[in-house]
């Protein structure tokens, strides 16, 4: 039962604007540690405090506002100058915003939070008495960030949760920005979200992204007024062309179907395309959102992953202004929360390191969006010690992940990418490896979850980076249409780099399975039909080069039909292996849109009757 009686709507609204508000305090926390005499920070720090705690107030919320005011007195004796900024006192403060961000998850259930630890509360009440010696251990927020254990590996999971307040295994919300809300109206940060979000009200989930006791999306989002204002000005103008073309089409009826009556439908009909291509574009634009509100969170992850191991790390953030597709903001949320764990972790080395090789003792971790095209490139990039390829192929092959003849016919490219492979592990390999590499086939599924690819980079001495390429959004796929006999298939224009003529005097047989030679690489062959389970009737006429992250190969077809921009229909309650979604062509006929890289893995021994699929794919589409 909610103890939150009729204040549920408002209490939805304060979880929104205060996680805005806490998010944003992390960060300036962040900074101040860089800058401990910045006043300015030091007051905008204190004035988000003091705002969460006035909207906890109105929602009767005591624990929190005890533990905000406490928070609150020791910022007011830090700007005030009667306090200065320590290691020792930033260490409870950020422990301090864990347990306020954990209040939050309590809120979330339409439950009243339970009291803060009581060590952390003793270690606030010292700190504001100025009795937190300089070589103290600070008091952590429950629960308690990780220490490293004798083998040296910290306890991830229980840090991730100490830091971002959810477990390792959540997806977290993206966290937005918000307008700073005035301290002096309490209330004000619970109604100030009424009016200015699109959201689905009922699945709202807060901060963290979950909603009540489940873990699910939060299908909210904030859209700038200027767009939506350009949504209804195009609709209106379409409206407009609507009555013109009803007004062309019942002249046209009634017999007056001369050349001027002919060119005004004309005309309209190219109006009225023109407008609804514009209405698309400006949909798809209330969608996007800046990628910086979800790069926020990261350096606070960075600065305590790096506390805890005893390095010194500046995470630099760049292209927050990057817009991406809402629905891929929560899914890239614990992709790039591993890859900066594993930079900070073991592609950056210790500070005696670092000097040793001459470098500074601070580690600059870059993070970074822009778009190329159609695309979006995110960058994690260390200046670490770099991996190893070498190291890296005897690891896979003392696991027995790859055999000696693979190792030696690997490229570097293809060997940073053995760290992608389920299993993989650099455990009891030092030095250039360190362990790179853990989890990391989990990061590449997520990422081609959202059809998009990762790739690494990295010269040895000198850093690794990772690069992931994604789509701009979800919602509208490119695909090249192929086909088998008369039917045609979708398969992802991003992973096609050209088309080829299949012909018998350039197939060669190696190791049992047709090849092609294209400019001096040996490709394997796979027909579509065979990965589908399909029969085939002839032989292929062409191929399609496609690249994959592990591999590049030749897809087998009868024909193709050009590339459409597809706006994709998922199969929910019906989704066959292999098989991402259907989508129309304009002349109504209904289209499979192939998943490549499922399909690989399945092969014909998973194939499914085309008529099954092409049958459920009508009937899904005509249900829509």
């Amino acid at each position: 039962m909610s103890d939150f009686g009729g204040m549920e709507d408002l209490l939805q609204d304060f979880l929104l604007e205060a996680g805005d508000l806490l998010s944003d305090v992390d960060n300036k926390l962040v900074d101040l540690e860089r800058a401990p005499d910045d006043r300015g920070m030091l007051n905008e720090i204190f004035r988000g405090f003091h705002t969460i705690k006035g909207g906890a107030g109105f929602l009767n919320a005591t624990e929190l506002v005890t533990l905000c005011h406490l928070t609150e007195n020791l910022f007011d004796k830090l700007r005030n100058g009667e306090l200065r900024v320590t290691a020792e006192s930033m260490d409870v403060i950020l422990s301090a915003t864990g347990a306020v961000r954990d209040m939050f998850g309590a809120l979330e259930s339409a439950s009243q939070p339970r009291p803060a630890d009581p060590a952390l509360i003793a270690s606030l009440k010292r700190a504001i008495s100025g009795e937190l010696g300089t070589g103290e251990a600070p008091a952590a927020a429950a629960p308690p960030a990780a220490a490293a254990p004798a083998g040296g590996e910290p306890d991830w999971a229980t840090l991730h949760q100490a830091v971002t307040g959810v477990p390792a295994v959540a997806v977290a919300s993206a966290p937005v920005e918000v307008a700073p809300v005035p301290a002096e109206k309490p209330e004000a940060i619970i109604k100030a979200a009424i009016g200015r979000r699109v959201s689905d009200k009922p699945g709202y989930s807060g901060p963290t992204g979950r909603r009540d006791s489940e873990k699910q999306r939060d299908n909210s989002i904030r859209v700038d007024t200027t767009r939506l204002d350009q949504v209804l000005n195009l609709s209106g103008e379409i409206g407009l062309t609507k009555n013109r073309l009803n007004a062309l089409r019942s002249q046209i009826l009634n017999g007056d179907d001369d050349p001027e009556t002919m060119h005004a439908l004309d005309v309209a009909v190219s109006q009225l395309d023109l407008l609804v291509s514009d209405l698309q574009n400006a949909v798809m634009k209330t969608r996007m959102q800046p990628i910086g509100r979800l790069f926020q969170k990261y350096p606070r992850i960075a600065r305590d992953l790096a506390r805890n191991l005893g390095k010194d790390v500046e995470l630099v953030l760049a292209g927050e202004d990057t817009e991406i597709d809402k629905t891929m903001i929560e899914d890239l949320s614990d992709p790039i929360i591993h890859l900066i764990r594993n930079a900070v972790d073991h592609g950056v080395e210790g500070k005696a390191e670092r000097e040793s090789n001459g470098k500074s003792e601070k580690s600059i971790l870059r993070l970074e969006a822009r778009q190329e095209g159609d695309h979006i490139i995110i960058l994690v990039a260390d200046d670490g010690r770099g991996m190893n390829a070498e190291n890296l192929r005897a690891s896979a092959v003392s696991k027995g992940l790859i055999t000696d003849e693979e190792a030696n016919t690997m490229d570097e490219r293809q060997s940073y990418n053995l760290v992608f492979l389920p299993g993989f592990s650099t455990a009891g390999v030092v030095s250039d490896v360190s362990g790179r590499g853990v989890g990391m086939d989990v990061v590449r599924t997520n990422i081609q979850k959202l059809n998009g690819q990762i790739d690494i980079k990295s010269v040895a001495g000198q850093g690794t980076s990772f690069v992931i390429s994604l789509p701009l959004t979800l919602a509208i796929l490119p695909v090249l249409l192929v086909r088998l006999g008369d039917q045609p298939l979708a398969v992802p224009l991003s992973m096609v780099r050209e088309i080829l003529p299949i012909t018998p005097d350039e197939v060669q047989e190696v190791g049992g399975r047709a090849t092609m030679v294209v400019r001096g690489e040996v490709l394997p062959i796979v027909p579509l039909a065979n990965l589908l389970g399909w029969p085939q009737d002839t032989q292929p006429e062409y191929g399609v080069l496609m690249q994959t992250a592990e591999q590049s190969f030749i897809l087998a077809i009868d024909s193709f039909a050009g590339r459409e921009d597809a706006v994709i229909k998922s199969l929910d309650d019906f989704r066959p292996k292999g098989v991402a979604g259907v989508t129309t062509l304009s002349n109504g006929q209904i289209v499979l849109i192939l998943d490549m890289k499922e399909l690989l893995g399945v092969g014909e021994r998973h194939g499914v009757s085309r008529a099954v699929l092409i049958q459920h794919s009508k009937n899904k589409l005509l249900a829509a």
